[in-house]
Parts: structure tokens; sequence; C-alpha cells
């Protein structure tokens, strides 16, 4: 059973950075595509980075140039690197693992508030 642990949320100012990572088991880490989603108060959950087990990179408009998505298949871990952070990035933070037409796993999620 696929299990995903997320760490690394909490209070930053505007401008601010986060490091959030997630942690992978259950399974065969390298062959899943994974992914970070937000949800905001009184907002549909919504994509924010994916990362292919290749390695290609996709990001939401609001977020390109500011987040990086990584992963390290060794340690079976997906980072969201997340700089010059926004009010409007407040939300909760969820790690995706997901094979394409097969499966699909979520993390608990982590709080990320960015506020002065």
């Amino acid at each position: 059973q696929v299990q995903l642990v997320e760490s690394g949320g909490g209070l930053v100012p505007p401008g601010g950075s986060l490091r959030l990572s997630c942690r992978f088991s259950g399974s065969s880490f390298s062959i899943f595509v994974m992914g970070w989603y937000r949800q905001a108060p009184g907002k549909q959950r919504e994509l924010v980075a994916t990362i292919s087990s290749v390695g290609t990179t996709t990001y939401a408009d609001s977020v390109k140039g500011r987040f990086t998505i990584s992963r390290d298949n060794a340690k079976n871990t997906v980072t969201l690197q997340m700089n010059s952070l926004k009010p409007e990035d407040t939300a909760v933070y969820y790690c995706d693992a997901r094979r394409p037409f097969l499966d699909n796993y979520w993390g608990q999620g982590t709080q990320v508030t960015v506020s002065s």
C-alpha cells in the first residue's frame, strides 16, 4: 500500500521561501508520476507541479519561475522548493503519486501560510 508523508509546511512572510518534502513508501517510487496540489479555503484543489519518472516537469502558470519540483529516486522523495511566496499561495499542499489510468494516492497534506 502506497503511503505519502508530507513535511515542511509552516508560516512564512511574503517574499519568503519554504521547502516541502514528500516521502513515498509501499511500492516502486521510480515508476510513479509525482505531483504537488494545493487547496485554499473555499476553493477546489488545483495542480501546482508534476514530475514524471524521467524528470519531466510541469507547472501551473501561477507558480512558474518561483517553484521548483524535483525527485530523488534513491531516497523515494519528491520536493517542492517554493520561493518568492505570495499570500495567494496560502493553502494546504498535498503530495500526489499516480500511475496514469491505474491508480492515484494522496498524502495527508501540509499547511502553508504566507502572511506578515
